[in-house]
Formats: C-alpha cells, sequence, structure tokens
C-alpha cells in the first residue's frame, strides 16, 4: 500500500471511529494530571487519540525511512553516473577525480583503478554513447590514425596521448620540422621519428639546417648518410661527416657500410678525399679507406698505405694485393665485407 493510501485509510478510520463513538456516548471525559491540570474533552476524542498518535507516528516512520530510502537511491543513481565517468577516465589513461557515496562503488572503483585498460580489437557497444565515441577513437589512434578530435581532452603524458602525437609525426611533415626547429620540447622517440620522416621527404637543402639540433643515433646517421648519396650536389662536408661518426664512435664495419653507401653517387675524388680524412683522425676507419682505394683500383696508394701498418693489420687487403701480383684476379667483395 502507497502512503498516500495509507493515509487516506487512516483518515478515515479515524472518522468513522469517531463518529461511531460519538454517536453511542455523546459525553465528555476529565482528565486530571497530577491535580495541577485536566483537559476536558469528549469521550470519541480519547478514543481515537491513540489511534492518531499511532497514525502520526507511523506516518512519520514511514516518511524518514522513505526519505532515506530515497537519499540512497540517489547517491547510487549518482554513483552509476559516476562510474561512468571513471570509465572514460580510465580508457583516457587520466586521473579518475569521481568521489563515490556507495561502499560498493568505492570498491569497485578502486579495483578498476589498478587494472591498465586495453580496447580490443573486437567490436565494442555500450549503452553508452559517448563510451562508445571514445573507445572507436582510442581504436584509431592504437591503428596509426592521427585524432584532432579535442572532445578525448588526452592527459599530455600519458600513452595514448604520446601514441596520438607520434601518429601527428607521422601524418604531418611539416610538424616534423617544428619539431626539429625546437627538439628540446619532446622526447627522443618522437625526435628520431620526425627526423627520419623529414630526411625522407624533405630536401637535403632542409635537412641541412635541422640536422645539428638533434643527436643522431646510428639509425639516424645512416638515413641521412643515404640521403647525402642521393644528393651529392648538396652533401654534408667531410668535417661534418667526421664529427657525425665520432659522436656515433662507429666501429670499422660502420666505416665500411657507409662507404657502400657514398660509393654508388659521391664523385671518386670525393669520396677517397672524404675517407683519407677519415683515416687520419680515426683509426677504425682505415679498412674503410682501403676499402674505397680498391674500389678505385688505387693499387699503389694501397701499397704505401699497407707499408705504413704493422703486417698484422689489414690482413684481407694484403692477401687480396698478394692474389692481385700473382695473377689472380678477386674481388674484395668475394672475400670480405659482404652486406
Amino acid at each position: 500500500m502507497g502512503l498516500k493510501k495509507y493515509i487516506v485509510f487512516s483518515i478515515l478510520l479515524i472518522v468513522l471511529v469517531f463518529g461511531y463513538v460519538f454517536s453511542i456516548e455523546p459525553g465528555e471525559y476529565k482528565v486530571t494530571v497530577l491535580d495541577f491540570s485536566s483537559l476536558t474533552l469528549p469521550i470519541a476524542i480519547w478514543v481515537i487519540l491513540p489511534v492518531v498518535i499511532l497514525f502520526i507516528g507511523s506516518v512519520a516512520h514511514m516518511m524518514f525511512y522513505g526519505f532515506k530510502s530515497y537519499l540512497k537511491y540517489r547517491s547510487i543513481a549518482k554513483d552509476e553516473e559516476n562510474i561512468n565517468e571513471s570509465i572514460k577516465a580510465f580508457l583516457l589513461q587520466k586521473p579518475d577525480k569521481s568521489s563515490y557515496k556507495t561502499k560498493s562503488f568505492k570498491n569497485i572503483t578502486n579495483i578498476l583503478s589498478q587494472i591498465d585498460f586495453e580496447v580490443k580489437d573486437a567490436s565494442f557497444t555500450t549503452s553508452n554513447e559517448e563510451i562508445n565515441k571514445i573507445v572507436s577513437l582510442i581504436k584509431e589512434i592504437k591503428a596509426g590514425k592521427y585524432i584532432q578530435d579535442k572532445t578525448l581532452k588526452l592527459e599530455p603524458t600519458s600513452k595514448l596521448a604520446h601514441q596520438n602525437l607520434l601518429n601527428k609525426v607521422n601524418a604531418e611533415i611539416d610538424f616534423c620540422v617544428e619539431i626539429l626547429k625546437k627538439p628540446m620540447n619532446y622526447s627522443s622517440d618522437v625526435i628520431k621519428q620526425a627526423f627520419l620522416n623529414v630526411v625522407e621527404e624533405k630536401s637535403m637543402t632542409t635537412v641541412k639546417k635541422l640536422y645539428e639540433n638533434v643527436t643522431l643515433d646510428k639509425e639516424m646517421s645512416e638515413k641521412l648518410f643515404k640521403k647525402c648519396a642521393k644528393n651529392p650536389e648538396f652533401t654534408l662536408s667531410n668535417e661534418e661527416v667526421i664529427k657525425i661518426t665520432k659522436n656515433l664512435d662507429y666501429d670499422k664495419n660502420d666505416f665500411i657500410k657507409l662507404a657502400k653507401v657514398l660509393k654508388e653517387s659521391y664523385q671518386p675524388d670525393e669520396l677517397i678525399s672524404l675517407f683519407e680524412e677519415l683515416s687520419k683522425q680515426i683509426d677504425c676507419s682505415t679498412e674503410a679507406y682501403v676499402y674505397v682505394l680498391f674500389e678505385f683500383e688505387m693499387i699503389d696508394v694501397i701499397r704505401e698505405v699497407l707499408s705504413s701498418h704493422p703486417d698484422a693489420d689489414l690482413m684481407a687487403f694484403r692477401a687480396l694485393i698478394d692474389l692481385k701480383d700473382a695473377g689472380k684476379q678477386y674481388s674484395l667483395e668475394s672475400l670480405c665485407y659482404k652486406s
């Protein structure tokens, strides 16, 4: 029975009892309390008074617990909204600022906050359209697409924001140029990807203006030197190449690899000059220098270089010279330094 019906029927019962008692006993009754005060009321009133008190007490009781239930329902409804906000925050890798009224929701959120949320590739559907949209955009980010949608409001330090930044680097070459102009504002992997993209897509003139702003690794330098090989008219100076290789601690295999990259496009004099200078400043580049000399059949110069080193050094090249002197025709690649 609802509260309204209870009140109506209770009042009706009180009225009927009052009417019935009054019809059979219309008189009054006096009640005296401690000889100090007295109260005279119709007998019918005295009869229904306990019923009225019980009625008022029961209504107050029901209203109290009804209001308490209403507050609890509101708390649960609010927490249901908050749990959706928490899920959004967890998906976007943001701090959860939601507060909860109920213990059960607090416990659930505490558990969720200790779990890494990962969106699966399979279809995702909920009744919450905003969560559906967020998940859809996250999938696009993970697939390599740059998302400009400001509704995501990604946490700048989150992995998701970092991935989206890398996606932007791969999508906008002009943004890559801006990164290389002010690399101090970005992480090393973002700088590296921006550099690789610029080397791939921009002119050698642009690359030469920017490469000194970043710290190169061997992969980046290899990409740069391959760019030089394709654009020998705009290549780096010998001093620049030497500086790069020194900073990266190139070993003899790295220098041989560099010689192979440059030999197809550099003029012989330019390539020989570069590696001659390298050999004077970096000992482990001598083999690459001799390798270049062999490529251009500079036998007399090779003999001079070999004579200036101990007999135990450069053995592969000494063997090749001996074979040539014996009339045996072997290429350098057939003996060593195969790609």
